[in-house]
């Protein structure tokens, strides 16, 4: 939020066992009542109780599928705002952090329980691998070799079905990384040496497709046109 940062909510609710409420695992909505509530309290810390005129943009993950979608777009809807945008976490995450010249684009998102690797050609997704494991399931000592060879893997597979070379157009551009993951030098150094080519870091990869989205919305802000009749700023 402009002069506030980031306005992230801090999971209230920790149990005895030290745990707390995490609506959101493997990428999907496990809980839609904790999930509602948590979305509640950022919506009113961010935009008050009037959300009339008020814009709300949805990163999820690339290979989410509808059932996820429509329950998340059903959460949404009732926070009372007027629109709301869908993109995937690797749309968002190049918005950020890649390269402003056009072409294939590899981004790969390495977060706590989910890793991703996406194709963006001409900005949509050409193609995409999951896999359903992440920093957390890993031990830190084997970490760079395991989740470098996961990456890997995910790339060669997509290699093998790409007919058009983009694959290794966006090799040569050298692909976005993103995620938790990113944030370690051995896993960043290790995945350069294993694809042969320098990466692409934002500022802070773990909020990289937050960021993103970000953006998005502070671009369909400033070209929505405000009705007449309200003197309030969209949001």
């Amino acid at each position: 939020m402009p002069g506030r940062g980031l306005l992230l909510d801090p999971l209230p609710g920790s149990g005895p066992d030290g745990g707390a409420e995490r609506p959101v695992r493997r990428g999907r909505i496990v809980d839609p009542e904790s999930c509602g509530r948590l979305l509640g309290r950022i919506a009113d810390a961010a935009l008050g109780p009037d959300r009339s005129d008020s814009v709300i943009v949805l990163s999820h993950p690339v290979l989410a599928g509808a059932e996820h979608r429509t329950a998340a777009r059903a959460l949404l809807a009732g926070l009372g705002t007027t629109r709301v945008l869908v993109l995937s976490s690797a749309r968002a995450a190049a918005a950020y952090a890649g390269p402003r010249e056009t072409g294939p684009l590899l981004v790969v998102d390495m977060g706590a329980e989910l890793t991703e690797v996406t194709l963006l050609v001409g900005g949509l997704v050409a193609d995409a691998r999951q896999a359903e494991s992440g920093l957390d399931d890993l031990d830190p000592v084997t970490l760079p070799t395991v989740l470098g060879r996961t990456v890997l893997d995910m790339i060669t597979s997509m290699w093998r079905h790409d007919r058009h070379g983009a694959i290794r157009g966006a090799l040569r551009k050298g692909p976005v990384l993103a995620g938790g993951g990113a944030l370690r030098s051995d896993v960043t150094d290790h995945l350069a040496r294993c694809l042969g080519t320098r990466v692409r870091l934002a500022d802070d990869p773990s909020t990289t497709v937050v960021r993103g989205a970000g953006q998005i919305l502070s671009s369909v802000l400033r070209h929505r046109p405000t009705p007449p009749e309200r003197s309030g700023h969209p949001r």
